[in-house]
């Protein structure tokens, strides 16, 4: 598998669920990230941890799908958080002023 293949799968958490991600957030993976997040929020899946450690690409389009999940989460009572960004994710966040509230 090459190191720009997305691939997203969960675990269970005490109180929620965690996502490992690999490869590329583009506009083309964004969609398919975008609705596994929405569908774990569908699903009561409020507390989200997103580890993005193997993450070499995240697009504007990726950087939505997680603010629109950052809100609905907390709108219902839960978090999201970003622990153990890749270099890439940190400086793209970072460009755009969001590390503080994301980065766990």
């Amino acid at each position: 598998m090459s190191s720009d293949h997305f691939a997203m799968t969960q675990e269970k958490t005490p109180d929620g669920v965690r996502f490992i991600i690999q490869g590329r957030i583009d506009s083309v993976s964004s969609v398919e990230f975008a609705h596994k997040l929405e569908q774990a929020i569908e699903d009561g899946k409020i507390n989200i941890i997103l580890n993005m450690s193997r993450v070499g690409y995240l697009c504007s389009t990726g950087i939505m799908a997680i603010l629109k999940a950052y809100k609905t989460t907390k709108t219902a009572g839960g978090s999201l958080g970003i622990e153990t960004p890749s270099d890439n994710v940190k400086n793209v966040i970072g460009m755009v002023a969001l590390n503080e509230m994301l980065v766990k």
